[in-house]
């Protein structure tokens, strides 16, 4: 990954997101950036409902980012319950994409002390105070969640970049680390529908249900080992999870280039006896119309 300077860029609920150069892709959606991190990743997990019973919250953030879905997360969790200690365990490749956020202010839509602990986890990558203790591990996602161990998260936010762009954090593989590190009565929360990222969850012996979109249509996915208070998927989204399109990537390695992956897959796709991808499309496409 190169290093580039990232220039903030004004999202429509005021917040603010940067662009990655690498990736080709915004961090966040242009509908909103803190309200994205809001109602994509914190309100599916539930974690203000944990709060209200339990005084130890433990968090895996997974592609970290500007720190936007934490920061969201910690000020939920304290406005319930302000004596909440928070455990919090985020990856990311590069110290590059925080550290610039805490330099261009962008942690400072939430209260106090959330900017200034993130801005010390940007810094010193670990952080240990009365109600807030947090890692930040850098490199390959796919390397750093194996130092994560036994510790499994109530809550866990899956937020890379869109599965074309980053197909090595959706494989099976990678999600059956991750499910590991969720505790189980955890949730799991991410802003991908895609019935690859889906089929992935389920092989990893998760439920999953739909979560609101933000300023469009496409919903969002939540998961977790019971299925109490997951919204169903719709008919049209159960049919999308028969088609090619559920054919899950695959890196039996942890260590294969997204080209690779990519070409496996199609492969995989190619001999398929399931409903095209295009099949399925244009039947919900006359029967919605």
């Amino acid at each position: 990954m190169t290093w580039q300077k990232f220039v903030p860029q004004a999202t429509k609920d005021g917040s603010y997101t940067f662009f990655s150069d690498d990736f080709q892709e915004a961090f966040h959606s242009f509908h909103g950036a803190k309200q994205e991190a809001e109602i994509k990743f914190v309100q599916p997990t539930l974690i203000t409902n944990i709060a209200q019973h339990h005084n130890s919250i433990r968090l895996l953030d997974i592609c970290y980012g500007l720190g936007y879905n934490s920061a969201a997360a910690m000020e939920a969790i304290w406005q319930i319950n302000p004596q909440c200690h928070i455990e919090l365990i985020a990856l990311e490749i590069s110290a590059a994409v925080p550290q610039q956020a805490i330099a261009n202010n962008l942690l400072n839509q939430w209260r106090s002390p959330i900017p200034q602990l993130l801005a010390e986890l940007a810094q010193t990558y670990a952080v240990s105070k009365d109600l807030f203790q947090g890692k930040l591990l850098l490199g390959d996602a796919r390397q750093t969640i194996q130092q994560v161990g036994n510790w499994q998260a109530d809550a866990v936010f899956l937020d890379p970049f869109s599965p074309p762009k980053c197909p090595q954090l959706w494989t099976v593989e990678f999600i059956a680390k991750v499910a590991q590190c969720l505790a189980p009565q955890g949730r799991l929360a991410t802003y991908s529908c895609a019935a690859a990222v889906r089929s992935a969850l389920i092989l990893a012996g998760l439920k999953i249900g739909s979560t609101a979109g933000v300023g469009r249509k496409s919903p969002g996915t939540v998961a977790a080992y019971v299925d109490q208070y997951l919204t169903p998927l719709s008919l049209q989204e159960q049919e999308h999870l028969q088609s090619r399109a559920a054919i899950p990537y695959r890196d039996s390695s942890l260590s294969s280039s997204p080209n690779s992956i990519h070409e496996l897959r199609a492969q995989e796709q190619q001999k398929s006896i399931l409903e095209s991808t295009s099949k399925w499309k244009k039947r919900w496409l006359s029967l919605n119309t």
